[in-house]
């Protein structure tokens, strides 16, 4: 990897998570406090940070007294972070763990004791739907994980998934804002989401959900899935069916969007034209399969080394990975394992993409790599390895490969999440 262009990549990465983090937006868009408690339930991986942020401003900004805060924080393992009064919870993720599931529970007994007087909180970021799990009567916890692993395998995109998922749970799909009726609700939400679509972020369990039962069968027999009885039974039985735009229950909760991966992106853009770079930006919400995307990526890459210009392709959203093989890997690695030929031979030229969150894909550490990167000699430095980029590709191995090289993305946890981002530079040979 180009020692010039390593940090410059790396460097457009840490530019959009930072404008990301709950502490560069959050105090700003807190409600007042009403006069009984604020009770504040986060999920996801920005839980943690979230709440820290929130506690400062409530308990030192405000000087609210400890009595009027109360809540809990489910972020996945790695995820916590200090707090003083909220109770902090670390849950599985992507695939769920009993401890999801208690603070889920907490989470529901906390909206249901809220007051008149009182606010709910609920601060929403990427990952929720995995740490909050409740799942719906007759399903047990077991077989929820067993739809969770089939799904995530399958190669449904997420928008897929969380559809399933909001029609197997007590609290997904607006049902939080509905057991806390007639409190009000006031989600402050970081979006990971192509569309920052409301209802997507952490399964929207304080927003109406367009979706239904009918939309979840189709997912399923889509993908093929072989899901056990009670999955089936809960998708026919209509009692399962989630609130709906115009839901009475619904009528006090109000959402807000706080950090988009558009965000992240635009600063991302901002400097890359300030390194004196074309900026080629294909947007915040890409989708595909990431061996696909990323041969379109290679392919505009090569043209722009063919012109001569001096530019970096940038694109967020999130790719798909439809397993093959057994190895370990996410979209990310995955997209870069796939430029890895298209771009052999390319001098000047290098690509980076990883999770804002820390980890892509892998086995749910938070030691996973966020991602990989990639250059023109990548594909000579395996060779001389013995390592066969297609053979990983394959096996969809994508992290073996990187590690051997020694090419892996490795931030740890950010603590936030604005989804995937990417990005390809072409500079002079």
């Amino acid at each position: 990897m180009s020692d010039g262009l390593r940090p410059f990549l790396t460097g457009l990465f840490r530019t959009a998570v930072e404008v990301a983090h709950p502490a560069s937006f959050l105090p700003g868009l807190l409600p007042t406090p009403p006069k009984g408690r604020v009770i504040l339930l986060a999920a996801g991986k920005a839980a943690g940070s979230m709440i820290e942020t929130a506690e400062r401003h409530y308990l030192d900004t405000l000087k609210l007294p400890t009595d009027r805060l109360a809540g809990i924080a489910v972020a996945r393992h790695g995820y916590g972070r200090p707090t003083r009064v909220v109770t902090m919870i670390e849950a599985g993720h992507p695939v769920p763990d009993e401890a999801g599931l208690k603070g889920a529970a907490r989470a529901l007994e906390l909206a249901g004791s809220a007051g008149a007087d009182d606010i709910v909180l609920v601060l929403m970021s990427g990952g929720a739907s995995a740490n909050w799990i409740a799942p719906s009567g007759g399903i047990s916890f077991a077989d929820k994980q067993t739809v969770t692993r089939a799904l995530l395998r399958s190669g449904a995109h997420i928008g897929e998934i969380n559809t399933v998922r909001k029609h197997l749970s007590r609290i997904k799909g607006g049902r939080l804002a509905a057991h806390a009726f007639p409190a009000r609700v006031i989600t402050v939400a970081i979006s990971d989401v192509p569309g920052d679509d409301p209802s997507a972020i952490g399964s929207g369990p304080t927003v109406p959900d367009p979706t239904t039962l009918a939309d979840a069968r189709a997912i399923v027999v889509k993908y093929k899935l072989d899901l056990p009885a009670s999955i089936t039974q809960a998708l026919n039985d209509p009692a399962n069916e989630s609130p709906k735009p115009g839901d009475p229950k619904l009528a006090h909760s109000s959402f807000v969007l706080a950090a988009r991966p558009l965000d992240a992106l635009k600063a991302a853009e901002k400097a890359i034209t300030a390194a004196g770079y074309e900026c080629i930006s294909l947007g915040a919400d890409v989708e595909g399969e990431a061996r696909e995307v990323a041969a379109r990526h290679a392919a505009m890459a090569r043209d722009l080394r063919i012109k001569g210009k001096r530019a970096v392709i940038v694109s967020g959203g999130e790719l798909t990975v439809t397993m093959r093989g057994k190895g370990r890997g996410g979209p990310n690695q995955e997209y870069a394992l796939a430029l890895v030929a298209p771009l052999a031979g390319l001098a000047g030229v290098a690509g980076i993409a990883g999770d804002t969150d820390g980890t892509d894909g892998g086995g749910g550490s938070a030691t996973d790599p966020a991602g990989a990167l990639v250059d023109g000699d990548t594909a000579a430095r395996a060779r001389a390895l013995g390592l066969d980029p297609a053979a990983f590709l394959a096996d969809n191995n994508s992290t073996e490969f990187f590690a051997r090289l020694g090419d892996l993305l490795e931030p740890g946890p950010t603590f936030t999440n604005v989804n995937d981002f990417r990005a390809i530079v072409v500079d002079t040979p």
